[in-house]
C-alpha cells in the first residue's frame, strides 16, 4: 500500500475519520490495528516478525528498567540487540554472505555448496528493527522510562506513517506522544496537508520522471560509456533519490501531523552544505544520528588503545561501512559506505590544516569561495550516488567513473537528459533556495498568499501533465 496510490487514500480517509471520533485510549488501539493492516497489505506473513521484535523489546525494556543488577541489565540488553540483529541479518544478509563465502573458498580450490534460501526481504525491517532497539538501549542508559502498556509500545514500533521507510524515531520523542493525549489542532492539520502535498509532488512528479532518465543509462552493462551521459544521468539520480526519499519523509511527517504527532525532520537541505560532515548532518538525519549515538560514540570511547586521529578514523570507517551495509546486501553499498568514511577522514585532516588558510576578506570573494565549495561538495555526493546506483557490479561502476573523467563527447542523448533534468528540478531548487535564505523549511507554507497561489498553480500544472499516478514504489522500501 503505497503513499502515492489511490489504494492508500481509500485506506487513510476512513481510518482518519474514525480516529478523530475516538478518545485517546481507543485512538492508540485503533491506530495499532490500522498500522498492522497497513503492514499486512504488503505481506501478512511478515506481521509475525514485527510482533516478535515488539514483544522481545517490550519484555527486555521492562526487565532492564526493573533491575538494579548491572549483569542482569546487560544480559537483557544483549538479548534485545542480538534478537533484532539476528532477524535483520538473516532476512537481509544471509544469501549475500553465503554466496561470498562460496566464492572465497573457490579461490582456494575448495568446492563449497552452502545453503541458499529464497528469502523475501520484509519491507521496513531495517527501520523498525533500529527503532525498537533504540528503545531498549535508551532504557538501559536510563535516558527514557520503560512503558508497561504493550499497546502503546507496539504503536511506537509500528506507527504506519513511518513504519516502512522512517524516519527512524527515538523513544524519547515518539513514545511520550503515543502515551499522552493528543488534541486536534487546525494549524497542525494544515501544515500536515502541505507536507503531504509537497511530498507527493517530489515523488510523483520529480523523482518518478527523473527515474526515466536514469534507467536507460544505468541499464547498460557493457562499456564503452559516454561520460556526459553518465554525468547528467547521475545528476538526475542524485535528485531522484533525494525527492523519492525526502518525499516519503514529508508525507510521513504530514500524516503524523494531521493525527497530532510530530515526527523528526529527516532531510534539511543537504545540497546546501560545504563539507561532508554537514552533509551527513542533513541527509537521512534519523539514520546518521542513530548510528552516531548508538555506534560511533561507543566505538570511539572503546577504542582507547588507539591514539590521536587514528581513533577517530577507525570509528568513522566502521560506522560508515555499516551505513553502507545497512542500505543493502551488495558490494556497491559497502563501497559507498567506505567512500564516505574516507571522505570524512580526509575532512578531519583538512578542516584543521587547510580550510583555515583560505579566508577571503571581500564580500565577492566569500561568495565565490562558498559557491566553489558548494559545487565541489555536490560533485562528491554525485560520485557517491554513482557507486550507490551501480547494481550491475563494481567493474561497471569503475568503467562509468573512468568515462566521467575522460569522455566529454556530446552525444544525441546528452541534451534531452540535461533539458529534462532542468525542467523537472528547477522548482525544487527554487523552493530550497527560498528555504535556505529564510532558514525555514516551512517557508513556502508561511509565504504571502500571492506566492502560495503561484506555487500551487505550478505544482498542479506539473501534477496534471507529468504526475506518475501508477504508484511507483519508493526506492528506500527495498532497504
Amino acid at each position: 500500500m503505497l503513499f502515492n496510490s489511490v489504494k492508500f487514500f481509500i485506506f487513510l480517509i476512513p481510518v482518519y475519520l474514525v480516529y478523530l471520533r475516538l478518545n485517546h485510549r481507543w485512538q492508540n488501539r485503533f491506530l495499532l490495528l490500522a498500522s498492522y493492516v497497513f503492514y499486512a497489505s504488503w505481506d501478512w506473513r511478515f506481521l509475525s516478525l514485527i510482533l516478535i521484535a515488539t514483544a522481545v523489546d517490550y519484555f527486555c525494556g521492562i526487565k532492564i528498567s526493573r533491575s538494579n543488577d548491572p549483569v542482569v541489565r546487560k544480559r537483557f540488553l544483549i538479548l534485545s540487540i542480538c534478537s533484532g540483529l539476528t532477524i535483520l541479518g538473516f532476512f537481509k544478509y544471509f544469501n549475500f554472505f553465503t554466496t561470498n563465502i562460496e566464492r572465497l573458498l573457490g579461490v582456494f580450490g575448495i568446492d563449497a555448496d552452502p545453503f541458499h534460501f529464497n528469502i523475501i526481504l520484509p519491507v521496513g525491517i531495517s527501520f523498525y528493527t533500529f527503532q525498537a532497539m533504540s528503545y531498549t538501549i535508551d532504557v538501559y542508559r536510563k535516558a527514557v522510562k520503560h512503558t508497561d502498556n504493550f499497546a502503546d509500545f507496539a504503536l511506537y514500533v509500528a506507527f504506519f506513517p513511518q513504519l516502512v521507510a522512517g524516519p527512524i524515531e527515538r523513544a524519547k520523542n515518539l513514545l511520550p506522544q503515543v502515551i499522552n493525549s493528543r488534541k486536534f489542532r487546525l494549524d497542525q492539520f494544515y501544515e500536515g496537508c502541505f507536507l503531504i502535498f509537497w511530498g507527493l509532488f517530489l515523488k510523483a512528479v520529480i523523482a518518478d520522471n527523473l527515474g526515466k532518465l536514469v534507467e536507460p543509462v544505468y541499464a547498460v552493462t557493457v562499456p564503452p560509456f559516454n561520460g556526459m551521459e553518465v554525468l547528467f544521468a547521475t545528476y538526475a539520480f542524485t535528485f531522484q533519490i533525494y525527492c523519492d526519499f525526502a518525499g516519503y519523509s514529508h508525507i510521513a511527517r504530514g500524516l503524523g501531523k494531521i493525527m497530532g504527532f510530530e515526527l523528526m525532520v529527516n532531510f534539511n537541505l543537504p545540497f546546501f552544505v560545504t563539507n561532508i560532515q554537514d552533509y551527513w548532518n542533513k541527509w537521512h538525519i534519523s539514520l546518521s544520528t542513530w548510528l552516531r549515538d548508538y555506534l560511533y560514540i561507543p566505538l570511539f570511547s572503546g577504542l582507547r588503545f588507539l591514539k590521536g586521529n587514528s581513533r577517530i578514523f577507525a570509528a568513522l570507517m566502521i560506522t560508515m561501512t555499516l551505513i553502507g551495509l545497512w542500505h543493502g546486501a551488495g558490494w556497491n553499498y559497502i563501497i559507498f559506505g567506505v567512500y564516505y568514511g574516507l571522505l570524512l577522514c580526509c575532512y578531519v585532516l583538512i578542516r584543521v590544516h587547510c580550510l583555515n588558510w583560505i579566508n577571503p576578506k571581500s564580500r565577492w570573494g566569500q561568495a565565490l569561495w562558498f559557491a566553489a565549495r558548494l559545487v565541489f561538495m555536490f560533485h562528491l555526493v554525485v560520485i557517491g550516488m554513482l557507486l550507490f546506483r551501480s547494481v550491475n557490479g563494481m567493474a561497471v561502476a569503475v568503467c562509468m567513473l573512468q568515462a566521467l573523467f575522460t569522455d566529454f563527447t556530446m552525444t544525441e542523448n546528452v541534451v534531452p537528459i540535461l533539458s529534462k533534468l532542468v525542467y523537472f528540478t528547477w522548482i525544487l531548487l527554487a523552493v530550497q533556495i527560498w528555504q535556505y535564505r529564510t532558514n525555514d523549511l516551512m517557508a513556502v507554507y508561511k509565504a504571502q498568499p500571492m506566492f502560495k497561489v503561484i506555487f500551487y498553480a505550478i505544482c498542479l500544472f506539473y501534477f496534471s501533465v507529468y504526475g506518475v499516478t501508477n504508484g511507483n514504489q519508493f526506492i528506500y522500501f527495498q532497504f
